[in-house]
């Protein structure tokens, strides 16, 4: 698999021999689609709690005489069937929403994730990617110079503190070194910037 690597001022300047496992697999949506999945889950808290009938605030009182009334029997304001009551079956703080993935799943989503992303032409090698300066305005200008404004996911085999600082401050720019790469932000961002030290790692990684 052959992919086209551009240089700092937006020009191709050579191609990459890249793996075809890992860069001409063919896609595999719905493996795509429960890695990713995953990888939202297990980042979930689980945190949340909610309160049955023994735990909301509420009077012991009957709220009413058992006949006679006209009304439904009733014993207690605490009851699920009332506003205010407590939850029938209340999320605990305990939950669990960990999804297992095999890491040959998880490799085979990942390779599937990256070769459309190269047949979309979403995809983008530089031979490498550097700021002089930890200046915002420098990193701006250089995504312009390379024709890749607006949202963008930059991938690094080391990210330098100067490439950190100077990206911290966009919105719409993630830069990650290529061990933090996810799912997740691979199918999120519309064009990926990668360096070829970074497809080097993701070889090594997943290849």
């Amino acid at each position: 698999m052959e992919l086209k690597v551009i240089n700092e001022q937006g020009q191709e300047s050579a191609k990459l021999q890249a793996s075809d496992v890992l860069f001409g697999r063919d896609f595999n949506e719905a493996l795509v689609h429960q890695i990713v999945v995953a990888y939202q889950a297990n980042a979930r808290s689980g945190d949340r709690q909610q309160k049955d009938r023994s735990e909301v605030r509420h009077t012991t009182t009957k709220p009413w005489r058992q006949k006679g009334t006209g009304r439904a029997r009733a014993g207690s304001n605490g009851s699920p069937l009332w506003r205010g009551g407590g939850r029938i079956f209340p999320n605990s703080p305990e939950e669990n929403f960990s999804q297992k993935v095999n890491k040959k799943m998880f490799r085979a989503g990942m390779a599937a994730i990256l070769s459309e992303l190269a047949r979309q032409d979403r995809l983008v090698v530089i031979d490498d990617l550097s700021v002089d300066a930890p200046k915002t305005k420098l990193f701006m200008q250089k995504l312009k110079d390379l024709g890749l404004e607006g949202k963008l996911l930059v991938i690094t085999d080391a990210l330098s503190e100067n490439l950190y600082l100077s990206s911290r401050n966009l919105p719409n720019v993630l830069v990650l070194e290529a061990q933090e790469a996810d799912p997740v932000s691979l199918v999120r961002f519309p064009k990926v910037l990668v360096t070829k030290n970074a497809v080097a790692k993701f070889e090594e990684m997943w290849g």
